[in-house]
């Protein structure tokens, strides 16, 4: 099998965690179904985007109005689901409150520049690399754009209102580019993880914004030492897929 040479935004954190696994994933396509927690940050992000777009397209549209975007991300899912010891139902009452908590609580702090915006393709030559993928948002700010991207979990926000950014830099540094060749324009600003808190109750339930400065500089190379991409690039080339033993996501059935 020939070595690609073009790897997903989304997919690249997955990349540095296990590339055993994401060679699994992603070049042999073993699939294990989805989790449901996977599930409902996808309806969440059905039901989020469609609210933010309205406002941009200037024909809002009410939370109840977008919920019907997020029940049927979980109703009628575009993969398999493993829905372990929950349910479509269940799914739906965990994330309709949290799409309601960030249209109310989140998306009027924000200007957003663009929604969902697609960069089919940026090609790296010198180290033959192509990435593709979507971003969740890019805002104006007072310093120029930056992107958003929204993260659903049980541990997404901390009590004190601290938002996980651990592991997230790789991704959304690579976000920023992808966004600055969709747009057309410098992504300046520093990168928001908008975290989303996964909970029964209203007290455990969360929405807050952490941010990553700067987070393009592990990307690149710099002062003779290879950045991630190019490490990327090595893996992909060289077939060089290792695993890691330490990975809490790594799941024998993959290999």
């Amino acid at each position: 099998m020939d070595a690609p040479n073009s790897i997903r935004a989304s997919s690249l954190g997955e990349l540095f965690d296990c590339p055993a696994r994401w060679e699994a994933k992603n070049i042999r396509k073993l699939r294990l179904p989805v989790s449901a927690a996977a599930q409902l940050g996808t309806a969440v992000h059905a039901g989020t985007a469609l609210f933010d777009q309205s406002r941009l397209d200037g024909s809002p549209l009410t939370v109840d109005d977008c919920a019907g975007a997020l029940v049927d991300a979980l109703q009628n899912p575009s993969a398999e689901v493993d829905w372990e010891d929950t349910s479509p139902a269940e799914a739906e009452r965990l994330a309709m409150p949290l799409h309601k908590l960030y249209c109310e609580t989140i998306a009027p702090k924000q200007d957003y520049a663009a929604v969902e915006a697609t960069c089919e393709s940026l090609t790296f030559t010198d180290i033959g690399l192509t990435l593709t993928g979507t971003v969740d948002r890019v805002r104006r700010t007072s310093s120029g754009l930056g992107i958003a991207d929204i993260k659903t979990g049980k541990s997404a926000v901390a009590a004190d209102g601290t938002v996980k950014t651990q592991g997230h830099a790789a991704q959304l540094a690579v976000y920023e580019i992808l966004a600055g060749q969709a747009l057309g324009c410098a992504i300046d600003a520093p990168a928001q993880i908008i975290g989303l808190q996964v909970a029964k109750t209203d007290k455990g339930r969360r929405a807050a914004i952490g941010e990553i400065p700067s987070a393009r500089n592990i990307l690149l190379d710099e002062a003779g030492e290879p950045g991630l991409l190019r490490h990327a690039a090595n893996m992909l080339h060289s077939g060089n897929f290792y695993g890691n033993a330490r990975s809490q996501l790594c799941n024998a059935k993959l290999y």
